[in-house]
């Protein structure tokens, strides 16, 4: 293999593929991107087995071939290259030569042989794309990705669940402290499936959507398609593409968690709320980042304690009728529904000092958030 292409481009290929190479693997492979030409074409590829990521970018070629190279490693040495086309060549022992073209600078990396790659996983040739704007699937895990576990023992919380119910595109994510849904409406493509992306799924499935709108934004036609097969999910663009292994487990039932109505309800400026909680998030108790909301008759009373070193109160006026209530909640909780916003006004659900709190913006209905309550 012997390949030029200029510096910016190598580090689009690897800064796009390095983040899924498996470092910690115990198969060393795995560490490594794969190099392919193609034609006038190089490809670099890395999967940990549970997803892969391929990346490609228009090359001289000047003879065909393949490699793998330690990920990190490549890196590092192309970022030390100078700005300007950059030659790679594959040499005896499944060495990479890295060169600047017309310079002296110059690295010799080990590799592997590219036959000994994993082989990546594809969609079935029959497959029926879907397209969707960059711009929806970023809103639909931007929305919602907060509220996914983080416990890898957990795979159906640790995942969010994606369906597609006629026009309709919906993105739920639940811990089991808290739930997120958001939905969004895809006019003119219709299609009935739900499916299970891992976290570390969405993490690259976010990278992918917003390298998608920083390239070419949200322009008609500028959009990345979905294909299933087997047992993965493929979102593809122009130059990359995203295989992800699906989780295999139930979800909850989520909807059974949804409160079908609250007996109040609070209109609050967005901005205004997020200033008081963070605010006394300053002196809520470090283990639990517990604070206590206690409505009165036209007010909403914020306050946190922490037994060692204090406490903190704020209040704002709302209005609200109904009997006084104090309910206590993670404050982190609330902030990420209201921080994943851009309403100026939202409504919080209240039932009971025990009852869940339910966030949704006033202006539109395609969001929701469930807040479990803790005791006080």
């Amino acid at each position: 293999m012997d390949v030029i292409l200029s510096k910016k481009d190598l580090l689009r290929l690897f800064g796009r593929t390095g983040g899924v190479a498996d470092k910690k693997s115990t198969m060393p492979i795995l560490s490594n991107v794969l190099l392919q030409t193609d034609g006038s074409t190089l490809k670099a590829s890395a999967t940990d087995l549970f997803m892969a990521v391929t990346a490609t970018a228009h090359a001289q070629v000047t003879r065909q071939g393949s490699l793998a190279i330690p990920a990190k490693e490549l890196i590092e040495r192309v970022k030390a290259m100078p700005e300007g086309p950059v030659q790679i060549v594959a040499t005896e022992g499944s060495t990479a030569q890295i060169k600047a073209v017309g310079l002296k600078r110059e690295f010799r990396l080990r590799g592997m042989p590219g036959e000994d790659f994993p082989a990546l996983p594809a969609p079935d040739p029959a497959a029926q794309a879907i397209n969707v704007l960059p711009a929806t699937l970023a809103d639909l895990v931007t929305r919602t990705h907060f509220s996914i576990s983080a416990d890898e023992t957990r795979p159906h919380l640790n995942s969010a669940l994606l369906e597609w119910d006629g026009e309709t595109v919906r993105m739920v994510t639940t811990d089991g402290h808290r739930l997120t849904k958001y939905e969004v409406q895809a006019p003119g493509t219709s299609a009935n499936f739900s499916l299970l992306i891992p976290l570390k799924g969405v993490v690259e499935l976010r990278r992918l959507c917003e390298e998608a709108r920083a390239e070419k934004g949200d322009k008609e036609g500028a959009t990345i398609a979905l294909l299933r097969g087997g047992p993965n999910v493929f979102f593809r663009r122009d130059d990359s593409s995203l295989a992800i292994k699906l989780v295999d487990a139930q979800f909850p039932p989520y909807q059974q968690v949804i409160p079908q109505k609250t007996a109040h309800a609070v209109h609050v400026p967005r901005t205004t709320l997020v200033d008081v909680l963070k605010a006394m998030s300053v002196a809520a108790s470090e283990r639990t980042g517990s604070v206590k909301m206690t409505l009165t008759k036209g007010a909403m009373r914020v306050s946190s304690e922490n037994p060692d070193s204090g406490d903190g109160v704020d209040e704002l006026a709302v209005e609200y009728g109904g009997p006084d209530l104090t309910i206590g909640f993670n404050v982190r909780y609330i902030l990420d529904c209201l921080g994943c916003l851009d309403e100026d006004e939202v409504e919080l659900g209240f039932s009971g000092e025990l009852d869940p709190v339910v966030v949704k913006p006033v202006s539109a209905r395609n969001f929701l958030g469930i807040v479990m309550p803790m005791r006080i």
